[in-house]
């Protein structure tokens, strides 16, 4: 029973990790970037763990000072690139859209999340059997990466000649672009699983003196991580709101709604970092690293291109350019499986 509750906590994680852009799509096209992004990141990385916290971990308040800063100073600092890497994701939607940005990101950030932290504790296991199976997992993921790259290059042909032909199409940004953006996300974005691999031990003592549990422990370090998150996500969004003046944009009709689009979104983000916990700690280790893994990851790429295709990314895009964007994923999704089949292998 306990397997089959994990699992469908991992599928529900997923969707909502491949869900929390959608809301971004239904922004006034006049608002700026920063306006709905930066709510966004106020309400993800500060609010909701400051609120939340209490009440799932045990003496939330009490776990840092107890771990001490000395330990917890560069967990907070991978947090700050973790953030910087969020924040392109934001750019990167926008940009390419959410099919495109999800891939890329995820396939690079899988990828990169498993091999610096293996790299930095524990080098030599990637001579073992499992380590070679994971690096093929890796190898096979920035396949995958390539492949969706390719996919951007022939969508933004395809969709910029159906646009000369018809004598339409508006300005929008470069895809090679957005694709960099992506792409450097992603990296980013894997300072999460750094910063996790440092901010576990560190924590560990303090939160079972409280008699925190897994799932109650992952949220306890989740929330470092966006705090460090925070600086640099919530800083980037208020030098915009300075830069391009647009904190008056706040006090015109509709703010409501961007601020509403906002919070779920946050509450989706959050969501799938608490139900990877919940469910990873009814899976036990052994499943949760391998099962869970690959489900989590799979299904969050396919959820985030699903929202992509329906909300008319790739309108206009030609069959060869859809084919190389499905070889794409398909290819994340074995190598996502070759990293899981790896992790399972480590714990025998």
């Amino acid at each position: 029973m306990d397997i089959a509750i994990g699992i469908a906590l991992m599928f529900l994680g997923a969707a909502c990790g491949g869900s929390f852009g959608l809301p971004s799509k239904f922004v006034k096209k006049d608002t700026p970037w920063e306006n709905l992004w930066g709510p966004f990141f106020l309400f993800a990385t500060i609010l909701i763990p400051v609120v939340l916290g209490p009440i799932i971990v045990k003496h939330f308040y009490a776990v840092f000072p107890k771990a001490g800063l000395t330990a917890l100073i560069l967990p907070i600092l991978l947090g700050f690139l973790w953030g910087l890497g969020s924040m392109t994701l934001g750019m990167s939607f926008a940009f390419i859209g959410l099919s495109l940005a999800y891939a890329l990101n995820y396939g690079l950030q899988i990828a990169t999340g498993f091999l610096v932290p293996t790299l930095l504790h524990s080098p030599g296991q990637l001579l073992t059997t499992h380590g070679c199976v994971a690096l093929a997992g890796v190898a096979t993921c920035l396949l995958g990466v390539v492949v969706v790259g390719r996919a951007a290059i022939l969508r933004d042909r395809s969709v910029k000649k159906g646009a000369e032909e018809s004598q339409e199409g508006t300005k929008k940004p470069k895809m090679l672009i957005g694709v960099v953006v992506a792409v450097a996300s992603g990296i980013l974005c894997a300072c999460y699983a750094v910063s996790a691999s440092f901010a576990s031990p560190a924590l560990a003592k303090p939160l079972a003196a409280f008699q925190n549990v897994g799932w109650q422990s992952a949220f306890a370090i989740a929330s470092l991580i966006v705090w460090g998150g925070a600086v640099s996500a919530c800083g980037y969004c208020a030098i915009l709101l300075c830069k391009n003046k647009t904190w008056g944009h706040f006090a015109k009709p509709g703010i409501g709604l961007t601020l509403t689009l906002a919070l779920v979104m946050a509450l989706l983000h959050d969501a799938a970092i608490f139900l990877w916990g919940l469910g990873f700690a009814y899976l036990g280790a052994k499943l949760g690293l391998s099962i869970g893994y690959a489900i989590f990851m799979s299904f969050a790429i396919i959820i985030g291109n699903v929202h992509g295709f329906r909300t008319g990314e790739w309108k206009g895009a030609s069959r060869e350019s859809i084919g190389w964007i499905a070889a794409g994923i398909a290819v994340l999704i074995v190598g996502v499986c070759l990293l899981g089949t790896g992790s399972y292998l480590s714990l025998d």
